[in-house]
């Protein structure tokens, strides 16, 4: 071997990865939309309660506002001032028709400028704060008291001088005079009323709102009877049918879900016509060295001389060889296509180190073919992410096919290089065979594809067909050329080019542990 380097591997402590099941509870989609739709409704409904009741107060208010103000402007025109003290007209059939209601106390009271009682009830005493602007004939309300009772009272200011007296204070500058005239009722038609109305905006929706629960229940039973109908459909279906969805019998918020079965159904025929054909094409395959191995036993058991049992004994065991090499291989190419980064996660490797680590593998298989097997490393680290199990199959392949259409005292040469500036590192293997021509070279890729006259006889036909899947699986690019350094033009030989993606940013240390 061309290599004077020490061939030498750190072992590196590997993890076992640790599956963690989450139990998840499966949830309805009926159920979530229901709660959705449901808990605002619920919540919305005492607060609707609560508006109504404030609008139906405010409503109850105000024509009994309206008539407190009638009856304060009223009271207010039988107040004026005679001889300098304040009087009033009213007679004792009015103040009984004043004070007339069946339901709720009136009460009333009419005090001079300085506060001093005019007529009235003498309990009832008006909060004015001084801020209160004083506007002559204009009604206010405010909430109060009477003997322990709430009432709402209607006021108002009258005043007392003639139209001459006022134009002589204006002159004068002087404050007018006023009266106070209050009247005030309690609550009890008001509160009465208010809940009249209440009752009768709430009873009703007691009625409709479970209604409307059935209505949104049915409503959500016949949106949903798609998906119930698609679920119907898709179990009637044979265990072989895997051909598409009719997805124009579906609601357009479920074509996306019935695209991407149908994606995957196409995806899993492929899958499986895949795995037919390839079992197939197997079992095609091993008939040729089982036959064989069949027919030189039965030829050894009816042979007598030793030459000749012997004979066949070596063909039934180049015949075993053949099988168990082709048993090897399309177990390579099953775990190679079933391969993931989540059974297998990457790992960062020096591809230089790496190579040299598999090419010691295959020094002593060079000797017995009597082949120059060499090794050039790159002078620099070279970090890539790959599955070091799977890359050692991919490099393996490549030596065993090299080794194998290489004849006698020729040469392969394993090459690690890098290219800096398009960020690849590429891995070559070279050999002085015979050589693929370029027609071919799409097609040596395929399963148990063999060059007719390659003189690969023993071959199995799979082994470039594991270097294109893994190389796939690690987003690396495999070409075929003619070697140039060869001299002859009988044998071209051939030169396997496999560019990889360096690291932009690799860790300190990777792993080292290629065996």
């Amino acid at each position: 071997m061309r290599d004077t380097q020490s061939l030498a591997a750190q072992p590196s402590p590997t993890n076992p990865s640790v599956n963690h099941t989450e139990e998840r509870v499966q949830r309805s989609l009926f159920g979530e939309i229901l709660d959705w739709m449901l808990v605002p409704l619920l919540l919305l409904w005492p607060i609707s309660i609560a508006i109504t009741y404030v609008v139906a107060k405010s409503i109850a208010n105000q024509p009994f506002d309206q008539a407190l103000d009638d009856s304060v402007t009223v009271l207010s025109q039988q107040v004026s001032e005679v001889n300098g003290k304040v009087v009033t007209r009213l007679t004792n059939p009015s103040r009984d028709f004043l004070r007339a209601d069946d339901v709720d106390n009136v009460y009333y009271l009419i005090t001079g400028p300085h506060g001093e009682y005019v007529d009235g009830d003498r309990d009832m005493h008006l909060p004015v704060t001084e801020e209160d602007p004083l506007h002559p004939g204009t009604v206010r309300f405010l909430d109060s008291s009477v003997h322990g009772n709430d009432v709402r009272i209607a006021y108002t200011y009258v005043d007392l001088r003639s139209a001459l007296d006022a134009n002589d204070a204006a002159g004068k500058k002087e404050p007018p005079r006023l009266a106070l005239v209050q009247v005030g009722e309690t609550l009890e038609k008001r509160a009465r009323l208010a809940n009249e109305i209440i009752k009768g905006v709430i009873l009703p929706q007691f009625l409709i709102l479970p209604i409307a629960l059935a209505l949104i229940w049915f409503a959500l039973s016949r949106g949903l009877s798609p998906l119930s109908e698609l679920q119907q459909r898709i179990r009637a279906r044979r265990p072989d049918d895997l051909s598409p969805i009719d997805s124009g019998q579906v609601p357009e918020e479920i074509s996306p879900l019935v695209r991407s079965l149908n994606d995957m159904l196409s995806r899993l025929s492929l899958s499986i016509q895949t795995q037919k054909r390839f079992i197939a094409d197997a079992a095609h395959q091993m008939k040729t060295p089982l036959a064989g191995m069949r027919m030189q036993s039965e030829l050894a058991l009816r042979q007598t001389s030793h030459h000749d049992i012997h004979r066949s004994l070596e063909q039934l065991a180049k015949s075993s060889e053949s099988a168990t090499r082709l048993v090897n291989q399309l177990l390579s190419l099953a775990r190679a296509e079933n391969q993931s980064q989540e059974s297998a996660p990457f790992v960062q490797v020096d591809l230089s180190e790496f190579a040299r680590a598999v090419v010691q593998d295959w020094v002593q298989a060079s000797f017995t073919q009597r082949i120059d097997f060499g090794f050039e490393q790159a002078d620099h680290a070279l970090p890539v992410l790959c599955n070091p199990l799977m890359l050692r199959e991919l490099l393996g392949n490549l030596i065993d096919n090299a080794l194998h259409y290489t004849p006698v005292e020729g040469s392969v040469t394993v090459r690690v290089r890098g290219e800096p500036a398009t960020g690849l590192a590429i891995l070559e293997v070279e050999d002085t065979g015979a050589g693929i021509p370029p027609a071919e070279r799409d097609h040596v890729f395929q399963r148990f594809y063999r060059i007719l006259g390659s003189g690969g006889g023993n071959g199995s036909g799979l082994g470039l067909a594991i270097v294109r899947e893994i190389a796939q699986q690690h987003d690396a690019e495999v070409t075929i050329s003619y070697n140039p350094r060869s001299t002859d033009p009988e044998l071209p030989g051939s030169l396997f080019r496999v560019s990889f993606r360096l690291l932009e940013n690799p860790v300190s240390e990777s792993n080292t542990d290629f065996h």
